[in-house]
């Protein structure tokens, strides 16, 4: 049986999980900036990405089946003494072994992008892969079923297309995210958010579902009559049913993990802290946090840590002003996993003398917030990444540089003590949430 099943693998298996290997992985190659944050995106990512390849699996497994029709491997098995069921069995087996490898090899290429610096594993992680590979098995299984029945070179291609089509359109026909987390694998799987998580309740209820559609696509393979194939719908309605007494009603298509949230710390000070999923980072963040807390300490009341920013700015309950002992920061990873816009992390800290603005319906004015910065650090104020995509009026490029460059001229032309009692000003209005507009004029 071993023997078959290695040519079943070599013949029907390997060459669509090639084909889901690479385009799982180009897929993800193309999008690192959304993964390279931590394990529980990468895993998401994945998961976003089955629009392409559960509809690829489907159009896999109706080719197989179209090609071994054409090869008349089944009157082939059919005159040896093997049952007919285990001659079945080991064409799932293979089909089967050879998609859940690529889905999971597509994930580890793209492990040591992240390795070094994503640190945070939550167990929810395992149930989006499970929800993954079972869906690719799902798809393949059903694309060998709708492949037997019609084994037509248009089967393949439909298949795909309608594949696409469902996982797309079908979350569009309910209006709660827990009914639509059921139509389509891939809803509520693009990352926003490092801090975001994926339930266990959704996952389980996911699989439970994704099992009964391999349950049914088994039975409608090995059925002889079409009264047996028509039972095939039974499992499906049985995991539906179950699917939904499991998923929470409170499901939103982004949650955030509290535990992601936490704060780890430098066990030294002055005392720099960023979000557990954040934590590997914290050698890369750590001297710059420093550097800044140094060049604050000139003010009066100065802070005296620097802390990243971990609200959940989606629910406006969890918005809450920053302590003005400390600088508050978003950690932005780039697409190696490190940290983004690193030369520009110590100026960010500085800006309106290290106030936060989190929680303040005015926000900041950020010529004004810039060139106080811009005087603390001692150099000009420079175009910041941030700036990027934005424009004015006209549609032209906009940037707050020169209107802060003039601010921070005239900062320097103040007697020290008078530019000192200016930023800390601009600090004040910052930390309290008033008006800083005209402080430097």
């Amino acid at each position: 049986m071993s023997r078959v099943l290695l040519v079943q693998l070599r013949r029907f298996g390997a060459p669509g999980a090639l084909l889901i290997l690479l385009a799982g992985t180009v897929s993800l190659f193309l999008a690192r900036g959304e993964w390279s944050g931590g394990w529980m995106s990468l895993a998401m990512s994945q998961r976003d990405y089955l629009m392409l390849l559960s509809p690829l699996a489907l159009a896999i497994g109706a080719w197989l089946a179209r090609r071994e029709h054409r090869a008349k491997t089944a009157e082939l098995f059919a005159g040896t003494p093997r049952p007919h069921h285990q001659r079945i069995l080991l064409t799932l087996t293979a089909v089967g072994l050879a998609v859940t490898a690529a889905y999971l090899a597509v994930l580890a290429v793209s492990v040591p992008w992240i390795v070094t610096t994503a640190s945070y594993l939550p167990g929810a992680v395992f149930g989006v892969v499970a929800v993954g590979v079972l869906v690719m098995l799902a798809s393949a299984w059903i694309g060998l079923a709708m492949g037997r029945l019609l084994p037509s070179p248009a089967t393949a291609p439909a298949l795909a297309v309608a594949g696409f089509v469902v996982i797309l359109a079908a979350p569009m026909g309910f209006k709660q995210d827990w009914l639509a987390v059921l139509a389509s694998p891939t809803w509520g799987m693009n990352p926003f958010s490092e801090f975001q998580t994926v339930p266990l309740l959704v996952s389980a209820a996911q699989a439970i579902l994704a099992l009964s559609l391999i349950v049914a696509a088994a039975v409608a393979i090995t059925a002889s009559r079409w009264q047996t194939r028509a039972a095939a719908v039974l499992p499906v309605v049985l995991g539906l049913a179950v699917s939904l007494a499991v998923v929470p009603r409170d499901y939103n298509r982004i949650m955030i993990d509290p535990v992601a949230q936490e704060l780890v710390c430098t066990d030294d000070a002055p005392r720099v802290c960023v979000g557990r999923v954040h934590s590997r980072l914290l050698p890369e963040i750590t001297p710059k946090a420093r550097e800044a807390l140094a060049l604050l300490a000139k003010l009066p009341n100065a802070p005296t840590t620097v802390q990243e920013d971990t609200t959940n700015y989606l629910d406006e309950n969890a918005v809450k002003a920053f302590d003005s002992e400390a600088v508050g920061f978003q950690v932005d990873v780039d697409r190696n996993g490190h940290l983004a816009d690193a030369d520009h992390l110590v100026n960010r800290l500085l800006w309106a003398g290290g106030a936060n603005f989190t929680g303040c319906p005015q926000g900041n004015v950020s010529a004004v917030a810039r060139a106080s910065g811009a005087w603390l650090a001692g150099r000009p104020p420079v175009d910041d990444p941030f700036d990027a995509g934005v424009f004015d009026e006209t549609g032209k490029p906009y940037t707050v540089t020169p209107e802060a460059t003039v601010l921070w001229e005239n900062l320097r032309k103040l007697p020290e003590a008078e530019a000192l009692a200016k930023v800390a000003a601009v600090r004040k209005a910052g930390v309290e949430c008033t008006d800083m507009s005209g402080l430097l004029e």
